[in-house]
């Protein structure tokens, strides 16, 4: 009788290793704009100007001021009634470009490479990815803006000290009116991305940019006194100087009005990007 040995019961099939679950998180999508961000050759010269502008013209404002009144020269209008607070943010006019440019060449520098389709395609919800760029380079600018006008303060007041403009910490409205600086270059950025996403142009959004903070307050000055005296206040340019100004009238906003007013500005910038973005395609 011939028996047969049993075949070897059959090997189960080798299991296949887990795969972690990818899932697009907010938290993923900030780390990859902050990568993309500090990736650029860029972002690294821009934001140094941007420092150099805020912290070089503020010291340059103190030493014109203090030789001016030494001298005994006619003092020019700009710095008749000047304070420490004052002439330290004598840079800011210059800061905001730079800073403003980098937010637009962040956000519309991905259209113009073809770099966004691959970023849409790993978020597909496609908002996010504003929400991220705005987060990431506010927050950079919010830090080196403070950091840089703090700078230029303390630097300032060393300089004027013992004049008329001379001015600590601890007076009045010197603090208040540094963090709503540092605050104002912050959004200005932030809109700069806005403007970036919204007009997928790199030379559209910095002349949008440029229009607005600059030459539209120009043309406003052309109206009728009592048109331009209930539009200037508004326009975003001035509502952001009311947020670190030192002194208030009757034709400016007050620090938490222009604040409103510039946070409204910057809502309707983030608002028409994240409208085109949903709607259309990269």
């Amino acid at each position: 009788m011939s028996t047969t040995a049993p075949s070897p019961a059959a090997a189960p099939p080798a299991r296949q290793a887990d795969r972690p679950a990818y899932k697009v998180t907010a938290v993923r999508v900030l780390r990859a704009e902050w990568a993309k961000t500090w990736s650029l050759r860029s972002t690294w010269i821009t934001l140094g100007l941007g420092l150099f502008f805020l912290v070089a013209f503020g010291l340059i404002a103190a030493y014109q001021f203090k030789s001016r009144l030494t001298s005994g020269r006619p003092m020019d209008r700009d710095f008749a009634d000047a304070s420490a607070l004052g002439l330290s943010l004598f840079g800011t006019n210059f800061a905001q470009l730079a800073l403003g440019v980098l937010g637009v060449l962040i956000a519309a520098g991905e259209y113009s490479t073809g770099m966004i389709r691959s970023t849409l395609a790993a978020v597909p919800r496609r908002l996010p990815v504003l929400w991220a760029k705005a987060a990431v380079y506010g927050a950079v600018t919010l830090v080196l803006a403070t950091a840089g006008v703090f700078v230029a303060f303390l630097a300032g007041s060393g300089i004027v000290s013992g004049t008329r403009a001379a001015m600590t910490l601890s007076d009045p409205g010197a603090v208040r009116g540094l963090l709503g600086a540092g605050l104002y270059l912050a959004l200005v950025g932030v809109i700069g991305v806005a403007l970036g996403m919204l007009l997928r142009s790199v030379a559209g959004g910095i002349s949008v940019l440029v229009a607005a903070l600059m030459l539209v307050p120009g043309l406003i000055s052309l109206l009728p006194t009592s048109w331009h005296s209930h539009i200037s206040p508004y326009l975003p340019s001035n509502a952001g100087e009311a947020m670190f100004a030192l002194h208030h009238d009757s034709t400016t906003l007050s620090p938490g009005a222009g604040l409103a007013v510039f946070l409204l500005w910057t809502a309707l910038a983030l608002a028409g990007a994240a409208t085109r973005l949903a709607r259309s395609d990269a």
